[in-house]
């Protein structure tokens, strides 16, 4: 009996297996607003057997943006963008979730195909903001520090995000607090140098975050699950670790969060990353095992037997796959033949199964 293949319910949702897609930037949105190429890259993910579907990073403002080409959900005409593709991932039986973000001070950048550099201003970029003025390397702008009534806007920002996405008909919400974009920026203290009451102690780094996540939960349904996805590490002595990890994730689980999504690094540039096959499943094993909440595993996942020995010993209640559901959209489907279990094929591809 694969446990990858058992269903786990999360509140009112039962996903029909534990293989989630992870969120990936696509870059190919305009003025944040997705398109054919979002519906037919995540649609043909939910059609290739995934338990949920995440919509990539989607800023809750356009300064919120990594990219100029970055999805976006601040205004209305995005989620009405975003409903058909979410009700086409439902309808293939997968659940259809989006993650909230703000990209801080590595906003306003090219598209990685294009060298991914800063742009600055002329070159349609914008300002870039963040807990406070250091860029992010060299090269790259100054960020603005946010004061506190920029910070009110952006907790409401997200609390609009999180409406949208709810009338778009999504049924997970995920908030982005890893990758050295804005809210990890506040939880590190290599970037967050602040000498107010949201900067210095765990405590004040890990108040805006919290603020954020607590307006999140109280606009999402109290029926609908909602993830938070962390860097549990930055790999830089000094820096954010697991166990401050482990302390933000009891935090979340007081809230009402119920998954954690447990990455890392890329709050500062040059992080010695040991990347391997599974390198981050001990922060998701920790997080579930010490904070007493969901978590998710991700990164260099690539097998079905990995994938079902990182659920089965109880490391992670689910695994998210990126790059490998690049390269096969069809993952699912595959990982059921190798390990003997059932998945659902549509019917309009039965024939080939």
């Amino acid at each position: 009996m694969s446990i990858l293949f058992s269903p786990l319910t999360l509140r009112t949702i039962t996903f029909r297996n534990r293989i989630f897609v992870s969120p990936m930037c696509q870059y190919s949105s305009h003025v944040g607003i997705p398109n054919d190429w979002h519906l037919v890259h995540l649609g043909s993910r939910a059609v290739g057997g995934a338990g949920l579907v995440m919509v990539e990073a989607s800023a809750v403002s356009p300064e919120g943006r990594i990219s100029p080409d970055d999805s976006g959900i601040w205004s209305d005409a995005h989620a009405e963008a975003f409903a058909p593709i979410a009700t086409f991932i439902r309808e293939q039986g997968a659940v259809a979730g989006i993650q909230l973000a703000h990209a801080g001070r590595k906003g306003s950048c090219s598209l990685p195909w294009s060298g991914g550099g800063p742009l600055g201003i002329e070159a349609s970029g914008w300002q870039p903001l963040g807990p406070g003025n250091v860029p992010f390397d060299v090269g790259y702008p100054v960020p603005r520090a946010l004061t506190f009534d920029e910070m009110d806007v952006i907790e409401a920002n997200f609390r609009a995000g999180a409406r949208r996405a709810l009338a778009a008909s999504f049924q997970v919400v995920e908030l982005h607090m890893a990758h050295g974009y804005l809210l990890h920026e506040f939880l590190s203290p290599l970037v967050n140098h602040r000498n107010d009451d949201y900067g210095g102690s765990l405590e004040n780094r890990l108040r805006f975050p919290l603020r954020v996540a607590r307006a999140v939960r109280d606009e999402w349904p109290s029926e609908l699950p909602m993830f938070v996805r962390i860097s549990a590490t930055d790999w830089v002595e000094g820096g954010w670790d697991i166990d401050q990890s482990v302390v933000l994730a009891r935090q979340l689980k007081e809230i009402g969060v119920d998954l954690i999504d447990c990455s890392s690094g890329f709050a500062v540039p040059n992080e010695p990353v040991p990347f391997g096959p599974g390198f981050q499943v001990p922060f998701a094993a920790r997080v579930r095992s010490e904070a007493g909440i969901a978590s998710g595993a991700v990164g260099y996942i690539t097998e079905a037997a990995q994938a079902e020995q990182i659920v089965a010993t109880g490391q992670a209640d689910a695994v998210l796959l990126g790059r490998e559901m690049l390269r096969d959209p069809y993952w699912p489907l595959h990982a059921a033949k190798v390990l003997h279990a059932e998945a659902p094929w549509p019917n309009q591809y039965l024939r080939a199964k």
